[in-house]
């Protein structure tokens, strides 16, 4: 059986912008009709400390995915970054996921240890501490983005559906 696969992805925040890479490379994957899991979208999250990780924590407890992947900009990155952990406050969380077995050979894709201090961050440590307190065999990442143009976008569509095949692999 096919792994359910959750994916997130923000809306923008600050009036200049057009749009969030994350929305964006949701947005080319969407567009994919031959890939062999099923996926759920959860599109252009609230940039908000609170509402974000409550639509996303209704979201896992309905479709019960066995695979998350949240999605974030970051404007100052090039590559794409996932994510070792989060924290707030006093308190860290790590994925449970082999992040360097999940980027080995990825070109343009690399493990980042510091999440932002911004909502990605509170929405990735919610979420990993609603996994971790329900018990649930959930696999999560979280996944920077950096702004998509015509010399990075095939790149880092590719590196993205990489980084899920592998997931939905380990996953079986």
């Amino acid at each position: 059986m096919s792994p359910k696969i959750l994916l997130t992805s923000f809306d923008t925040w600050q009036p200049d912008q057009n749009s969030n890479s994350s929305d964006d490379l949701l947005a080319k994957v969407s567009e994919i009709t031959s890939l062999p899991y099923s996926l759920s979208f959860l599109r252009k999250l609230p940039v908000d400390y609170e509402l974000a990780p409550i639509w996303v924590i209704a979201q896992i407890n309905q479709f019960q995915p066995d695979i998350i992947i949240c999605c974030g900009m970051a404007k100052s990155r090039e590559k794409l970054t996932v994510e070792s952990g989060a924290g707030w406050e006093h308190d860290i969380l790590k994925t449970a996921v082999n992040l360097e077995q999940l980027v080995t050979d990825l070109p343009i894709t690399e493990i980042s240890h510091d999440a932002g201090k911004f909502v990605c961050e509170a929405l990735y440590y919610r979420v990993l501490k609603h996994i971790y307190e329900s018990q649930i065999a959930t696999q999560c990442i979280f996944v920077h983005v950096p702004v998509l143009n015509a010399d990075n976008i095939d790149n880092i569509v590719g590196d993205f559906l990489l980084l899920t095949r592998r997931l939905s692999l380990s996953y079986q």
